[in-house]
């Protein structure tokens, strides 16, 4: 019973949009008094400086950022961008306009690809860079 109600919240907290996220995550942080992801500073600090390039692909956090949208390929890129963000028409439209754009501030590698890959699809260049 315990696992469907963790699987449960999983499920509603994969939803919430990035910025609802760094909120909850912060309250937890108040709440409980710690600090989330405390022990992945000390891992990259005890890399050594050869590996830095590899740190960078480990990233676990990517911001994704809408690079173009071609005017013959607008349309189909802020579907898409109301798809990935959660926007109304209008703010999808002018985040399209205004290329280059933050897409999402942080995002799983799984997702930052994902996003990369659909404004591909739809005509549009976006790139994803590791936190």
């Amino acid at each position: 019973m315990a696992t469907t109600n963790i699987e449960e919240l999983v499920e509603t907290l994969s939803k919430l949009p990035a910025i609802e996220l760094a909120k909850l995550k912060e309250a937890l942080e108040s709440k409980w008094g710690v600090k989330a992801a405390a022990a992945a500073p000390q891992l990259v600090a005890a890399a050594p400086a050869a590996d830095a390039g590899e740190a960078q692909e480990e990233s676990t956090e990517f911001k994704v950022t809408l690079l173009e949208a071609p005017a013959d390929k607008k349309i189909s890129v802020i579907k898409v961008v109301r798809e990935v963000t959660g926007l109304g028409l209008k703010e999808a439209k002018e985040l399209v306009e205004g290329a280059p754009k933050v897409l999402k501030e942080t995002a799983p590698k799984a997702e930052a690809e994902e996003i990369v890959k659909k404004i591909a699809a739809a005509g549009g260049k976006a790139s994803s860079k590791g936190l």
